[in-house]
């Protein structure tokens, strides 16, 4: 890491990025490797934004841990293995996640360090055309230099429209507080019942807190098919997990020195109630993150929810400055906004770089797990696209008997004419990676007959997407 003094000798970097999240430091390193002068801001301490630090990687961790809990506590002696009743070590299991921060973070700093990219940490502002305004943690400032500008400075915790919440991160939770609790709650209320409060409200579930969700939509996951949304639903209910669907939240706060209680009402109308917990989550969605960049004194446009306009190949309205990830339009993924750096990256370097938004997959990291690519059967109804379902249930497969996995199913739909794959939902152990063979089908604008075709070794969960396909052109063969 260079000082701002070695900074200032130096010419003008090709790109500087802000931001050193998936989005932000996958198109550092891209754009190194393809030859260009890089710099990274980043405001934390350590690189990898939110995605790494408090977001996606220390919640896969306590998911993991807390799944092996649930096994350990349920699911062993029904396999012959008798271990006793399992003793939750908190600490230790928060120790586990916080090793896996560390090694990720450390990750990205030795890839910029083998890429030859500056990190500079500190907070960026644009100041003029080809500038960024640096301030560090001591308020000192220096000027960074480039010919390309990215914003990727990811999103922010939304909160709940029109509803006053104080988030101190102790009772009253963002996910940030959520994977850091010191002590399982008796009681913990998820406002949202989105990925990320399904996730986190799943964790805490497992390790003995007993949780309900409170959902603003008469379903969960929102924008996910119809059937997988019901069906997954009843799988959590059977886990323990209380829902209060249509429920409109007026009030969170806190419930004198000890806990917290919220209260909503039916949003098509009826009498409010209230619930007493110990902690509550919020989790009704993000924002993208643009406070202090100074887009507004160098004429950023931003659209009509906050989000940096740009154009197919990433830039703003201001040439030179570009933006991807959570802060512009699409899906809030981080592997969207890592497919968006290297898009721009070989862009900038005079190639074509393209992402195709269609092909885009989405995993809820529940147990089961829920994955989905491409359209769900309500997309296709609205638009009028005849289509066909192919479905296959876990409950159906050899390996997954074997595992005490059955629960679940595969569903695929497809062009009615052409058989094109326009979708595929899985909800089932494993469904995070095996959406990907579907993924790759549908980039290559490949059938369900052509999957279907495809010889799939005896026996895996994967078998059961291969059955689904059979579905769908023809008849399954195991059903």
């Amino acid at each position: 890491m260079r000082s701002a003094s070695e900074r200032e000798k130096t010419m003008a970097y090709d790109v500087v990025v802000i931001g050193s999240g998936p989005g932000g430091y996958v198109c550092a390193v891209k754009a190194a490797q393809l030859g260009l002068k890089v710099a990274v801001i980043e405001k934390r301490a350590t690189y990898g934004g939110t995605c790494l630090n408090i977001g996606c990687i220390p919640s896969k961790a306590l998911l993991h841990a807390s799944e092996m809990f649930e096994q350990a506590a349920h699911n062993l002696p029904d396999l012959g293995v008798k271990v006793g009743k399992p003793e939750l070590d908190l600490k230790a299991m928060m120790a586990h996640k916080d090793a896996t921060v560390k090694s990720n973070v450390d990750g990205v700093a030795f890839l910029f360090k083998k890429n030859k990219i500056d990190g500079i940490i500190g907070t960026g502002k644009l100041v003029g055309q080809g500038k960024v305004e640096v301030t560090d943690a001591d308020g000192k400032t220096s000027t960074v230099e480039g010919k390309n500008i990215i914003i990727a400075t990811g999103s922010d915790v939304a909160g709940i429209p029109g509803v006053d919440v104080d988030i101190d991160e102790k009772t009253i939770v963002s996910s940030t507080g959520a994977i850091a609790l010191d002590k399982v709650p008796e009681k913990m209320v998820v406002v949202g019942g989105g990925v990320i409060g399904l996730e986190l409200g799943s964790v805490w579930a497992r390790l003995g807190a007993k949780v309900t969700v409170v959902e603003y939509l008469d379903k969960i996951l929102g924008g996910m098919d119809g059937e997988v949304s019901k069906q997954f639903q009843r799988m959590l209910a059977k886990q323990g997990m209380d829902f209060k669907l249509g429920a409109k939240v007026t009030g969170v706060e806190k419930n004198g020195k000890k806990g917290a209680k919220v209260t909503f009402e039916p949003v098509k109308g009826g009498d409010a109630e209230t619930i007493d917990a110990d902690i509550v989550l919020i989790s009704t969605g993000r924002k993208p993150y643009t406070a202090g960049l100074g887009l507004e004194e160098a004429g950023v446009v931003l659209d009509e929810r906050g989000r940096v306009r740009t154009d197919h190949h990433y830039q703003t309205n201001v040439s030179g400055v570009y933006a991807i990830g959570d802060v512009i339009a699409g899906p809030m993924l981080a592997h969207k906004a890592e497919d968006e750096g290297v898009a721009l990256a070989e862009i900038l370097a005079g190639q074509a770089g393209h992402v195709n938004y269609d092909v885009i997959p989405s995993v809820v990291y529940t147990s089961p797990e829920v994955a989905s690519v491409g359209k769900t059967e309500e997309e296709l109804k609205e638009a009028g696209v005849k289509y066909k379902v192919g479905k296959f249930p876990f409950s159906a497969n050899g390996r997954a008997r074997a595992m005490l996995a059955t629960d679940g199913f595969v569903k695929f739909l497809a062009d009615a004419e052409t058989d094109r794959v326009l979708g595929c939902h899985i909800v089932g152990v494993g469904a995070g990676e095996m959406i990907h063979e579907v993924a790759v089908l549908m980039e290559f604008g490949g059938s369900s007959e052509d999957l279907g075709r495809t010889c799939h070794a005896h026996p895996t969960m994967s078998e059961a997407v291969r059955e689904a396909a059979l579905a769908t052109f023809a008849k399954p063969i195991h059903m």
